[in-house]
């Protein structure tokens, strides 16, 4: 792919602490900027198509005065059994989500959208994980959530924290993609823009 030198900024378009400290590690200068879009599911969209639509909006939502700015929008979005797993919100949210994936396979869908507006470029990717749940017991999961309080996060569970305890095993390309940024997958796309990682 050919570039026109680098963008004259970074924007990650996520209010996530979860993606800030992950794409801190890839050592480049950013900044943050919080996306506001409608994340409500149309009707017949798979949790795949609205990974990669949200990543796309929150990308693109965010406007630039001037200069040649490279936004990037993330988005996750989990299911179980063709249900749709958000964020629960709430304790008895997570603990509900959680008894109905226990014992179960939960595939994560983690979509990446590079928006560089001045130059009308766009760079989109989906990275697949699959989650093996184990068989829980009520006590465990209430448990979890009162150690881990997870009500920020698809699924129920934070992967980097306590919740690798709930799982069987975990099928993925990228590790990363379970925590909400597939890091192999944006350092592909920035070296494709000129960025040198590492």
């Amino acid at each position: 792919m050919t570039h026109k030198g680098l963008p004259s900024e970074l924007i990650l378009a996520s209010s996530s602490v979860y993606r800030r400290r992950l794409l801190e590690r890839l050592g480049l200068t950013f900044t943050t900027a919080t996306p506001s879009i409608d994340e409500t599911t149309r009707p017949g969209e798979t949790a795949q198509s609205l990974s990669k639509r949200l990543s796309r909006e929150k990308a693109q939502v965010i406007s630039t005065k001037s200069g040649d700015p490279l936004v990037i929008g993330a988005d996750q979005v989990a299911a179980c059994e063709n249900r749709l797993l958000g964020k629960p919100g709430s304790a008895a949210g997570a603990i509900e989500q959680l008894s109905f994936c226990a014992g179960r396979y939960v595939v994560f869908f983690s979509s990446i959208a590079l928006w560089r507006p001045a130059q009308n470029q766009l760079i989109e990717a989906t990275e697949t994980v699959e989650v093996s749940m184990r068989a829980l017991e009520l006590a465990e999961i209430e448990a979890y959530v009162a150690k881990d309080k997870p009500l920020d996060c698809a699924g129920s569970f934070k992967v980097e924290s306590l919740g690798i305890a709930l799982f069987r095993s975990v099928t993925a390309r990228d590790p990363t993609a379970l925590e909400g940024l597939p890091l192999i997958t944006v350092s592909a796309m920035l070296r494709d823009v000129g960025y040198a990682i590492p």
